[in-house]
């Protein structure tokens, strides 16, 4: 069986835990851990798990949000972190004790029994990569910190069971925020964040029947709110918007059986 949960979401901070389970055993993976040591910590009890019950850790870029404490995760309870060159390069080359694996575009990885398959995506970092994992029959696909979506980026997401989706931001409250320009431009442009359109045409591309699961992730807390997403999530979906998940900052999400 897989599921998932997200932990937390947004510019503050992003985790998301994957767990496969099969024949008495669980296979636990965090992608990304974007928080602080004490409050990663924290967020994991209130799931019932600590640190030291996760099998590996995979960072999706170098953004503080998304790295947060994996290094000092990594020295405290020896656990495995994988992340791209670029992105080990970005954030200072540092040492992990032996325990740093590179990941890269098309080659998978082997967690228990969570496959990992990443996949570059366009961000505004050094060697971004998003995921799609699977435990041999369900996939899910882990979709946040893009511009737009490259014909690559859809390839990854067909014929998935779940996925977890950026909708960043309203394209008229960013345009009417307090941004600066540069900013606006950055978070708005082929390199930045996903605007709920651009989602919404995401999720509409990738819809099937066996699409289970559409979580809502990294949802701006000033240019955006969940009931403009879940309005959107629900026309893209031809779904009720009381279907509509989301995702937050707070708690993140419930767990999702797929």
């Amino acid at each position: 069986m897989l599921r998932f949960r997200s932990l937390g979401s947004g510019s503050t901070g992003n985790a998301t835990l994957v767990e496969a389970t099969s024949g008495g055993r669980t296979s636990r993976l965090l992608i990304d851990c974007g928080f602080g040591l004490r409050q990663l910590d924290a967020r994991l009890a209130r799931v019932g798990l600590a640190a030291c019950d996760i099998d590996a850790v995979f960072i999706t870029h170098e953004h503080g949000d998304h790295i947060g404490c994996a290094r000092a995760l990594s020295r405290r309870d020896r656990i495995p972190v994988w992340m791209s060159e670029g992105t080990w390069l970005a954030a200072g080359g540092r040492d992990f004790e032996g325990r740093l694996n590179l990941a890269r575009d098309g080659a998978s990885i082997e967690i228990g029994d969570i496959v990992v398959q990443p996949f570059t995506v366009p961000h505004d970092a050094r060697e971004p990569l998003q995921l799609r994992c699977s435990d041999g029959v369900r996939s899910l696909g882990v979709l946040t910190d893009l511009g737009h979506a490259t014909p690559h980026v859809l390839a990854r997401l067909m014929g998935l069971d779940a996925l977890l989706l950026e909708f960043n931001h309203d394209s008229d409250m960013l345009a009417g925020s307090t941004y600066p320009p540069f900013l606006k431009l950055r978070v708005g442009g082929n390199y930045g964040h996903l605007s709920n359109a651009a989602a919404a045409a995401i999720a509409q591309a990738v819809h099937h029947d066996g699409l289970r699961h559409v979580l809502a992730a990294h949802l701006s807390e000033q240019n955006n709110r969940p009931d403009i997403v879940r309005r959107a999530m629900a026309e893209a979906l031809g779904a009720s918007e009381h279907e509509m998940l989301t995702a937050n900052a707070a708690e993140g999400s419930p767990w999702l059986d797929l």
